[in-house]
């Protein structure tokens, strides 16, 4: 079945906005003080942005392809695989998608949000930061987490034995997220998407949070660049190989 733009739209923008819901809500979880889950092991990280990924992609897959990530949206479209027509409008409610879903997970969480003074864990539930302050390093893990995401991706639901079961590729998804996070997770989070990283960092400016400390926009290049570049080249590869 053939959707309309503005179906597609609407698919992308809750898709994305499931994710930040989802993923962060397991960091916030995690991390701010008082929760049920205080102090719970990454693996519950994990969980969350394998089933962020997991569910949106069951929901919408069919409907508008489940980009929910800027990054795959621009390499598909350099490879010829996605219209350039649709790529702002597609990157544009994927942003906003990710600004709502974090403002949903503020909102459930701001009694804890204003227990935890720590503020790179109040950070945390939003963006990603690399752990030792290396942009380079962040650089690194951001370009080959994404890599192996969106090669992963297009693998996936690109495969014959997969083809007659799209939603069992789907699936698939949700546990490539999961490893990826588990075993590329330490050094920033990690991010594998812009719009997962920028709309919840532009609301971490703009919310009056109690310990909100900075928002590191000196890093923001990071999970933007790097998901885009691995996205380009990872999309090209796979393209080149086996289309």
């Amino acid at each position: 079945m053939d959707y309309s733009l503005t179906t597609r739209l609407a698919a992308e923008f809750l898709g994305t906005a499931l994710l930040v819901m989802l993923g962060n809500g397991a960091v916030a979880n995690v991390d701010l003080k008082g929760t049920k889950g205080y102090g719970s092991d990454w693996m519950l990280i994990a969980v969350g942005y394998g089933c962020g990924v997991m569910i949106p992609a069951m929901m919408f897959g069919g409907i508008s392809g489940n980009h929910i990530n800027p990054a795959f949206t621009i390499g598909l479209a350099v490879s010829g695989m996605f219209s350039w027509s649709e790529v702002l409008p597609y990157i544009g409610v994927q942003i906003i998608g990710a600004m709502v879903g974090q403002l949903i997970v503020v909102a459930c969480y701001k009694p804890y949000y204003d227990q935890t003074e720590d503020t790179l864990h109040v950070l945390g539930t939003f963006s990603t930061i690399n752990s030792v302050g290396s942009k380079f390093n962040g650089f690194v893990n951001e370009f080959f987490g994404s890599f192996i995401l969106f090669l992963g991706a297009l693998g996936i639901t690109k495969a014959p034995f997969f083809q007659n079961n799209l939603g069992t590729a789907h699936l698939a998804l949700g546990f490539l997220v999961w490893t990826l996070v588990a075993s590329f997770g330490g050094p920033t989070g990690p991010g594998l998407n812009p719009a997962r990283d920028l709309g919840p960092r532009i609301m971490h400016a703009l919310l009056p949070l109690k310990h909100k400390g900075d928002s590191q926009w000196s890093y923001s290049w990071v999970p933007v660049c790097a998901p885009i570049l691995a996205s380009i080249v990872a999309v090209a590869l796979y393209k080149f190989l086996f289309i």
